[in-house]
């Protein structure tokens, strides 16, 4: 066994020496063969015409001169694998490995067979291409691995054995498979050695300790801590003109964001006043806040801008357009992203794949996107998403709630879709309405009319006009019945869009005045006295502009409500919210004389509630959290007051003091006590409250109904559930301060805990925080929740909060 012992490998070692000039020669000889050979096919294909070519139909897909142009880089390429060959001829420190790669180059060669087809010729040259990249690598390799035997490193490189890095020797070999797999690595240094590995997976990643031998002058890559800049203030901003031109041009759907923005440049610079002096000119800190809107981009598809004149959703684009003139009226350092190009440059993404993380710390405080938006970041941050998603906000229309959200808790249980399983702080997700309080609520505005023009309004109010909310044809089919019973007393109104002809879905009674602009359609509606919902879409911004512009909203109810359960629309959002009526919050926030939500399958109740409308009398109405000073006001108190990067420590009542003791003694009474005129508790004032947002003040707990969610427990009290205040609860104090009697109490993973059975006496507590769940409940518990209050006209903040 020559392999066995130590002369026969050193020689195995001169074999390989002596043979190599041999096997270089041998190897040139078939390269050059081969050019030889490609050269006289490309004369063959360059002097025939195509229809003397016995090639015909290849040479169609190849011409000659492409032909000629795939010879002569086959011909460039061999001339650089045969330098390298050269070069790595010259080497004495060839390794067995790299001469078994030759060996396998050598034996590629020798497969080559002309076919005289030109497609062959292309595969060739692929191949060719191929291996002068991994020539490249082997000698890269070679010449590292004699450096390291000149300099005496080599030793120093070995894989180390850490149990504080567990990952490291399998993330080694992960490398060596694959660190060919995206030009990031060599961007970072690495070349194919050990050393190379070992120094990128510890400086730059985090899964190899530090190599001693390293200069440690400068900090890995992942532990770089920017020198904190001194704080900024943020100061109100009024005008607008930076803002637009950051939005930039080219698109219809940026043409629509900034006409709103403009439009609306005035309510803002008003709002911003407003809260000014609300807050007192109190210090707010100015944060680096990037907005990528990833549904925009190419890369993502951007199927909302070629439809922006053609009838299609606009909601998306009023939000955005509304959060970014929110983030610059409050004064923020803004970046603005339309593609994947930008984002990239934004965050100093290494060229490549997306395998590595970032070149430097993350330059921003913040970062608004949404799915898309959140995909394409996946793809090209590596690492850094993880380390630093706590910076993101989800922009999220229907909402996320926390059993989707948790992945491996989803996977298990069923509550995984193509959306959601991001593992972020349920409250990053933003949705448009407050529907779903585990998440935070970002909103849009309305326009807010003065009480001049609503005193003109209800001047010149049309009594028997309605206006049907509907731009596209194919959302009135099958609506005849209703709008026939409609038409006995109002005149019926469309804003359908057309090309040449009407759309045949739309009754002939019907006066259509197509598309309209922004400003045109508010003229309409500040005429009509009904704004008539045919059940789609949901949750979009048009009732409560018409609402503010003195129309009634009229909306059908859904029998069963609609949810991911029973309807197409719904099926694989990341939620499992049921929905009663076309817009929820119109219904629940609002209601009547505003808004009136029927069954429009009961001619008679329809008929009845038209009556009714024509009677009454309404006012323009807008809610405050609508409004561009609300929307400030709830914003701002986000951007200040909500962090998720700051380490959560888990709340021990034991440690807990009363106020004002000066030796801190620990409390002897409830952390809860009985409020007056409630069912429900609050912290006690003699505990010191720990430090939250919202405050616990706000504090309301109390105990669902079996099967009834926190959602549905806290609304039904008056009040909101808080997902915040969860950790204050999760304790047998709160079993102990509601007299609920357990004989076990255990600490699990399940998004309805904190919960009990009154049946079995058993109580649950949550082990994971990210389960918290306000919308979670179950036939068989009662849940634990911790509701708060809110001020009037703003559900999202507490009265204390700002």
């Amino acid at each position: 066994m020559i392999t066995g012992s130590t002369d026969g490998k050193i020689m195995v070692r001169r074999c390989l020496v002596t043979f190599k000039p041999f096997r270089i020669f041998v190897v040139g000889i078939g390269f050059f063969s081969l050019c030889f050979l490609m050269t006289s096919l490309g004369g063959q294909f360059s002097a025939k015409r195509l229809g003397d070519s016995p090639f015909t139909i290849r040479t169609e897909v190849l011409g000659g001169v492409e032909s000629r142009g795939v010879l002569r880089k086959i011909s460039d390429m061999l001339e650089v694998i045969l330098k390298r060959m050269d070069s790595l001829s010259k080497l004495d420190n060839t390794s067995i490995a790299d001469a078994r790669r030759l060996d396998e180059l050598s034996s590629a060669i020798n497969k080559f067979q002309p076919a005289g087809l030109v497609e062959r010729i292309q595969a060739i040259a692929q191949n060719v291409s191929n291996m002068a990249v991994r020539m490249e690598q082997i000698l890269q390799n070679s010449v590292m691995q004699g450096r390291a035997v000149r300099d005496g490193t080599s030793s120093q490189c070995e894989v180390p054995r850490d149990p504080r890095f567990p990952e490291c020797p399998g993330k080694v070999d992960w490398m060596r498979a694959r660190w060919t797999s995206d030009p990031c690595y060599a961007f970072y240094g690495v070349d194919g050695s050990d050393c190379s590995f070992l120094i990128y997976l510890s400086e730059v990643e985090w899964f190899c300790p530090p190599l001693v031998w390293r200069n440690h002058s400068s900090p890995p890559t992942q532990h770089v801590q920017q020198a904190k800049p001194p704080k900024r203030q943020a100061a109100f901003r009024t005008d607008l003109s930076v803002l637009l031109d950051q939005v930039g041009t080219g698109k219809e759907s940026l043409s629509f964001m900034k006409r709103r923005i403009r439009r609306l440049a005035q309510q803002w610079a008003t709002a911003a006043n407003r809260l000014d002096s609300k807050l007192k000119q109190r210090w707010r800190d100015q944060k680096k806040i990037l907005v990528h809107v990833g549904f925009l981009t190419e890369e993502s598809g951007d199927v909302f801008s070629p439809k922006v004149l053609k009838g299609g959703p606009l909601g998306e684009m009023v939000q955005w357009a509304d959060i970014l003139t929110a983030l610059h009226v409050l004064g923020h350092n803004l970046k603005i992203s339309m593609s994947v190009k930008e984002l990239q440059g934004f965050l100093g993404v290494p060229p490549g794949r997306g395998s590595c993380p970032l070149t430097g710390p993350l330059p921003f405080d913040l970062i608004y996107t949404d799915y898309h938006g959140l995909q394409q970041m996946k793809q090209h941050m590596g690492l850094s998403l993880k380390k630093h998603k706590c910076h993101i906000r989800v922009i999220d229309t229907f909402g996320t709630e926390p059993a989707y959200n948790h992945e491996e808790y989803a996977t298990l249980h069923g509550y995984r879709t193509n959306w959601g399983y991001w593992n972020l702080n349920a409250r990053q997700y933003m949705t448009m309405f407050p529907h779903t309080p585990d998440n935070s609520f970002m909103g849009f505005v309305s326009e807010e009319l003065n009480e001049t023009e609503k005193r003109s309004i209800q001047q010149n109010k049309v009594n028997n006009m309605a206006v049907v909310y509907g731009k596209e044809a194919s959302m009135w089919k099958g609506k005849e019945g209703f709008l026939q019973i409609l038409h006995k007393y109002m005149e019926v109104h469309g804003t359908v869009y057309y090309e040449t002809q009407r759309p045949p879905e739309v009754p002939p009674f019907v006066k259509n005045h197509g598309l309209l602009p922004q400003h045109e359609l508010q003229q309409l509606l500040r005429k009509a006295k009904l704004f008539i919902g045919f059940g789609f879409p949901y949750e979009g911004p048009a009732p409560l502009e018409a609402i503010a512009n003195g129309c009634v909203f009229l909306q059908p109810k859904f029998h069963p409500p609609h949810s991911s359960l029973n309807h197409e629309f719904f099926r694989g959002k990341p939620t499992s919210r049921e929905v009663s009526s076309q817009h929820p919050y119109a219904e629940q926030y609002i209601g009547r004389p505003h808004v009136m939500t029927v069954d429009y399958n009961n001619s008679l109740e329809f008929d009845s509630a038209i009556k009714e409308i024509m009677r009454t009398k309404v006012e323009p109405y807008l809610p405050y959290e609508y409004t561009c000073e609300g929307m400030l006001e709830r914003v701002h108190a986000y951007i200040q007051h909500q962090n998720f990067c700051a380490q959560e420590t888990p709340f021990l009542p034991a440690n807990l003091s009363r106020p004002g003791s000066a030796g801190g003694s620990r409390i002897s009474g409830p952390l809860f006590v009985p409020l007056a005129n409630s069912t429900s508790l609050g912290w006690s004032s003699n505990v010191t409250a720990p430090p939250a947002w919202p405050p616990l003040s706000s504090l309301r707990l109390l105990v669902s109904q079996e099967g009834q969610s926190c959602v549905e427990a806290c609304q039904s009290e008056g009040f909101i559930c808080e997902p915040a205040h969860f950790r204050f609860i999760n304790n047998k104090e709160a079993l102990h301060g509601l007299e609920v009697q357990c004989e076990v109490v255990d600490s699990e993973i399940n998004h309805i805990l904190p919960a009990f059975s009154v049946v079995r006496r058993e109580c649950g507590l949550q082990r994971e925080p990210l389960l918290f769940s306000c919308a979670g409940h179950s036939p068989k518990y009662r849940r634990l929740c911790p509701c708060r209050d809110f001020r009037h006209g703003q559900v999202a903040l507490c009265r204390d909060c700002l």
